[in-house]
């Protein structure tokens, strides 16, 4: 019982939370492992039987893979409950396909992949900044620049086709996580987000004229979910 009581206060020692754990004026800096996963919206047959030829089932659709990435974050505290955050990563790259083609006029297929650079700042509100455990909402945006955005048809009628991510992205970013305040300003962070990510897709080649039309209005609109540790000072 003794030995059992001294390593709960050694637990307790080592994890006891520090008062006033985050002040006006402090900064925190996170690092994370974050898995990106489109929860995408495609109309890509319906625009390109509108906008090209007949070619495809009305349901086909790009699809854009998870990807598992770094990710920086810096936090500055303007009052111990509300700070600002800017997510920093490294470029993500996903593959894109065609999915959900049922006539198979133009296959199911890889197109290759797009590189997506992600910057985001976000407003938060932190409920328990005294404490050990700090659950905290967020909201802010996002501008993500597409890399890398040249894809290609590989099989079928339109096989030798170029396709494009055509424009860069503005749109919100929701936010939610949780702190766990350590001893000496160390962290141990979880956090969950969702990013609005919209663009358009066109295709080029003798279908079209060799002129860029476009196929889709692709919502690419990830969940960032992502463990990682921070470090305030």
């Amino acid at each position: 019982m003794k030995k059992t009581l001294l390593a709960v206060a050694l637990a307790a020692a080592v994890f006891a939370p520090i008062a006033a754990q985050a002040e006006a004026g402090d900064w925190v800096v996170r690092a994370r492992a974050v898995n990106v996963a489109p929860n995408e919206d495609s109309k890509l047959g319906k625009t390109v039987n509108q906008n090209v030829a007949p070619v495809m089932s009305p349901g086909a659709e790009l699809a854009v893979s998870d990807k598992v990435i770094p990710e920086l974050d810096i936090s500055y505290y303007f009052t111990k409950n509300i700070a600002a955050e800017l997510i920093l990563a490294v470029g993500t790259r996903h593959n894109v396909s065609i999915q959900k083609e049922a006539g198979a006029v133009v296959p199911n297929q890889d197109l290759g992949s797009v590189n997506l650079l992600p910057p985001t700042l976000t407003a938060q509100w932190h409920f328990n900044p005294d404490q050990m455990i700090d659950p905290y909402v967020g909201a802010g945006i996002n501008y993500t620049i597409m890399l890398d955005r040249n894809l290609k048809v590989n099989r079928g009628p339109l096989a030798g086709h170029k396709i494009k991510i055509d424009s860069d992205s503005w749109g919100p970013a929701l936010q939610a996580g949780v702190d766990i305040n350590l001893k000496d300003g160390w962290l141990i962070n979880a956090d969950v987000k969702y990013v609005w990510l919209d663009t358009n897709v066109k295709l080029k080649g003798a279908a079209t004229g060799n002129a860029w039309t476009k196929i889709d209005s692709l919502d690419i609109n990830p969940w960032v979910v992502g463990i990682g540790i921070g470090k305030k000072f």
